[in-house]
């Protein structure tokens, strides 16, 4: 079985992956891409064919997008090198997972990813980030943020359990805290607590230690 995930190591949705493998207590190498390579004829025919990263090839079989190669990932492999769920057998619970997955797709990282694309990428591009995208993102976050207080009461996870879902948001929050944003999640109390639960667990501390994450921003 051989493994191979084509990204950058610093990349918010390329740690997903990494992550995901290290739960699913699978191996794997990476192939550093930069922008350019990503643009390649071969890499848009082969790899990705918008030009973007994490792509992985399992034993020759091809896949890209994120949210996709995960759940290839855990439908393939979960239970077999690890205890680890991260999707549910039971049909209810894993449909929650997938609610949860649009929810995240569609009113957490949208906003998220604007905002730390001017916080942290433009910053390191030597240029002044547009406030006006930074406060209009920070604004959508705030007020979806509410909503995610009233979701985990009396809730430890999104679904209930450490899942998929939960895996999602973490990256690219942990990128937020070290951006200076984190009073975003402190200030409410059940989603401060749930941050407390995902970003603490030792799987997501040694990725962060592995790919030296403390000297990304």
């Amino acid at each position: 079985m051989t493994i191979t995930v084509f990204g950058r190591s610093a990349s918010a949705f390329n740690l997903i992956l990494f992550y995901v493998l290290k739960e699913l207590g699978l191996s794997y190498e990476l192939v550093q891409t930069t922008p350019e390579e990503i643009k390649s004829p071969d890499y848009l025919a082969t790899k990705h064919p918008f030009g973007k990263t994490p792509s992985l090839n399992d034993d020759g079989f091809q896949i890209y997008e994120t949210r996709a190669v995960a759940r290839y990932l855990i439908n393939k492999y979960q239970g077999t090198k690890s205890s680890t769920v991260l999707i549910p057998s039971d049909v209810q619970k894993a449909a929650l997972v997938d609610q949860f997955i649009s929810v995240e797709t569609s009113y957490y990282t949208q906003p998220l990813v604007k905002m730390l694309t001017q916080l942290i990428l433009v910053k390191k591009q030597g240029n002044e980030p547009d406030l006006k995208i930074v406060n209009e993102a920070r604004e959508e976050l705030d007020k979806n943020l509410d909503v995610y207080e009233k979701l985990l009461e009396g809730k430890d996870y999104l679904t209930g359990e450490f899942s998929l879902v939960d895996f999602l948001h973490i990256p690219s929050t942990y990128y937020a805290f070290k951006a200076g944003e984190g009073e975003l999640w402190n200030k409410r109390p059940n989603v401060s607590r749930w941050w407390k639960n995902i970003s603490e667990r030792e799987g997501w501390k040694s990725i962060v230690t592995e790919y030296k994450l403390d000297e990304v921003v």
